[in-house]
Order: C-alpha cells, then sequence, then structure tokens
C-alpha cells in the first residue's frame, strides 16, 4: 500500500475511533472478551442474579411471624447471596479495569503511536509532489519539518487528511440533521391529508 493511502488510512482509523468513543467500544469489547477468556464468570454473575432475585421474591411472599424459620432461612440465603455476588462483581470489576488499561493502550499503539511512527520513519520522504510554483514562495511549508522542498510531507498530509475527514463528519451530521427534521415535517404532512 502507497504512503498516501496508508496515512489516510491510519487517520481515518484515528477519527473512526473518537466518532464512535473508546467507552462505547471498551464495552463492546469487554463483552467479548468475558465471552472468551471468562466464559464462566459471567454465567455465574448471571446464576447468581437470577437466584438471588428468586429467593427475594420467594422471602417477600414469606410471613415473618407466621413461618419464622423459613423466613430466616430465606434471609440468610439472600445476604449469602449478596455477598457471594459482591465478591463475584469485585472480580469482575478488577478483569474490566485490567482490560480497560489493555485495550486502551492497544487503541493507543494503532493509532497514535502507528502515526509517530510513520511520520518518524519517512520524514524526509515525501508523500508526493507538488506542481512547480502551484503554492510560489509558500510552498516550503507544505514540505516541513524535513520533506524535499516542492513536495509534501508526512506530518503536513496527516494534518490535510485529518482536517478533511473532519470536515466530511461535520457535513454529514448537517445532512443527517437536516433530514431528521426535515422528515417528521414530511410525515404530519402526509396525515393532515
Amino acid at each position: 500500500m502507497s504512503l498516501i493511502v496508508t496515512i489516510f488510512c491510519l487517520v481515518f482509523f484515528a477519527e473512526l475511533i473518537s466518532w464512535i468513543g473508546k467507552s462505547v467500544l471498551i464495552g463492546w469489547f469487554y463483552v467479548l472478551y468475558l465471552r472468551v477468556f471468562y466464559p464462566t464468570l459471567a454465567e455465574k454473575q448471571k446464576k447468581l442474579k437470577t437466584d438471588i432475585l428468586n429467593t427475594k421474591a420467594e422471602l417477600l411472599k414469606t410471613s415473618a411471624q407466621d413461618q419464622f424459620a423459613k423466613w430466616a432461612k430465606l434471609r440468610r440465603s439472600v445476604d449469602k447471596g449478596l455477598a457471594d455476588l459482591e465478591k463475584l462483581n469485585n472480580e469482575m470489576n478488577s478483569v474490566k479495569t485490567s482490560f480497560s488499561v489493555k485495550f486502551n493502550s492497544g487503541i493507543w499503539i494503532c493509532t497514535t503511536g502507528a502515526q509517530f511512527v510513520i511520520g518518524w520513519w519517512y520524514r524526509k520522504a515525501a508523500v508526493f509532489y507538488l506542481p512547480p510554483g502551484w503554492f510560489g514562495p509558500l510552498g516550503w511549508v507544505l514540505a516541513l519539518p524535513f520533506a524535499p522542498r516542492g513536495a509534501v510531507s508526512v506530518g503536513m498530509w496527516q494534518m490535510a487528511c485529518r482536517r478533511v475527514i473532519k470536515i466530511g463528519e461535520r457535513t454529514a451530521k448537517e445532512v443527517a440533521a437536516s433530514y431528521v427534521t426535515m422528515r417528521p415535517a414530511s410525515v404530519s404532512e402526509k396525515n393532515a391529508s
């Protein structure tokens, strides 16, 4: 893949992650991570919650005065279940924290870190050359910091890609917003006829 496309894809991937949001991605991938690496933990939590709710429902149906022995046994069962659930939740929270650190590190390496590495590795390379005289004396700005004069450097190309993607995002949001505001009006006009 050429340098120009690689840089564009990296910038687009980083912007896509920022559009979706890291917290949303962590939520999606955490569920997958639990199913793959800790399947019994999630099932155990679900079963424990169900058992506690069933026992609690039975406890509420039982009279503390008329059936005290049964009520006390159910109460101890609910209390033990809640203590076990709290231990399990603490364990799952530590798993989630560990996963979150690993996931954020991986995302940073795949986006920002990769952009730094490519920018450093190709710091003296030209992404592409401009036709002579297009920008006049300001053509050297596009070559900053180390690309040959008359060329576009990796850093400038990354900035240009990011800017174009952000403009595209803004335009798409405006079009979607105008579509949403126009759509209910056309539906209400049809209902009025």
